[in-house]
């Protein structure tokens, strides 16, 4: 009947004799059914789940960012948790602590584990976290750990924390220092939909809120995720490619070499993780398109996301009015693409 919302297609299931690539490729489907619109940013976060690492999310609020990463963990074997980061958080809240059990006799400290210990971390609002929270983050993200009491307590084997930042507010904030920055995989920004994809949503919450949207499928088990890992190891890269990657982070630290603009627009370059970025994500891109082998075009693919958080612009560059966006542009068009 017209007006009535109209039940959503039924998710595929995945057959459990299904290859870790038809797994991971089901549920990046999975996701782009629940975030319309935003097929790259659902992609971003596959490459970074692949790739062991961590994703900041950037972009105006109402875009999905938390639906994203929620959905994300709905669709596959994880124990998902969230810290709404504010001024008044302490470090504890986040890594949890020790405390004090009487028994009446005695008593003993025993460790309460935090939200950190999830498997898929929303740090929503990161930017709203004072230092020493972010300090307790960043050995976490780095480490795969949390100290507390002078113990050490490690993460769960998948561990991936989905930070979410507002760019447009900045009263009440903590600039995240680049040490922080540098930790993430990717910086990856998300913007509008289309119109169309836009009527798309009305009718995914209308169905939502009538109660029409389908039963999920089973959830995709961490094991392919461990297999997809283990393929994407042997995915090769040749010398040329590796040259072209490392030539790709010179140029943010020695841009005089590639051209009078880029001396001008950047002030700071990547550091050696920034190699390590490129080389991660470009092998799982490589893997997503059912390759063995790098090209140039799968680093490309991922040049922007892990370098966007990675290069500081100059003055001038602000002056111009750019972005780091167009510095990346800019890097990829100076620097020689191997044939």
């Amino acid at each position: 009947m017209a007006g009535q919302p109209q039940p959503l297609t039924r998710p595929e299931a995945v057959p459990p004799e299904a290859s870790p690539r038809e797994a991971i490729l089901g549920l990046q489907g999975r996701v782009n059914q629940d975030i319309i619109g935003q097929e790259r940013v659902v992609e971003r976060l596959v490459i970074a789940l692949l790739a062991n690492g961590n994703v900041l999310l950037e972009g105006l609020p109402g875009l999905a960012k938390t639906r994203a990463i929620k959905s994300l963990s709905r669709n596959l074997e994880s124990a998902f948790s969230r810290i709404q980061f504010t001024p008044d958080l302490l470090p504890s809240d986040v890594t949890g602590g020790e405390v004090y059990r009487s028994d009446g006799t005695g008593g003993t400290f025993e460790f309460r584990k935090g939200p950190v210990f999830g498997n898929l971390v929303l740090a929503d609002e990161i930017n709203r976290a004072p230092a020493k929270v972010q300090s307790a983050l960043l050995e976490a993200m780095e480490e795969r750990q949390v100290t507390v009491s002078g113990k050490r307590y490690p993460l769960p084997d998948l561990f991936m924390v989905l930070a979410t930042q507002n760019p447009i507010e900045q009263e009440g904030t903590y600039p995240l220092p680049e040490a922080q920055m540098d930790r993430f995989l990717m910086h990856v920004t998300i913007g509008y939909p289309s119109d169309a994809d836009e009527v798309r949503v009305l009718r995914l919450v209308r169905a939502e809120t009538a109660g029409t949207a389908t039963t999920p499928p089973p959830k995709i088990p961490q094991a392919a995720v461990f297999a997809a890992r283990r393929q994407i190891e042997a995915v090769t890269t040749v010398e040329a490619v590796e040259t072209y990657m490392v030539a790709l982070i010179a140029a943010t630290r020695r841009p005089a070499e590639y051209g009078d603009r880029l001396r001008r627009w950047i002030a700071l370059g990547a550091s050696p993780r920034g190699s390590l970025a490129l080389d991660r994500s470009a092998r799982v891109v490589a893997w997503l398109r059912g390759r063995d082998y790098v090209t140039p075009e799968d680093v490309q693919a991922v040049a922007h996301d892990c370098l966007r958080h990675r290069i500081s612009p100059s003055y001038e560059a602000g002056a111009d009015g750019l972005k780091v966006d167009d510095i990346v542009d800019e890097i990829v068009a100076q620097v020689a693409v191997p044939a």
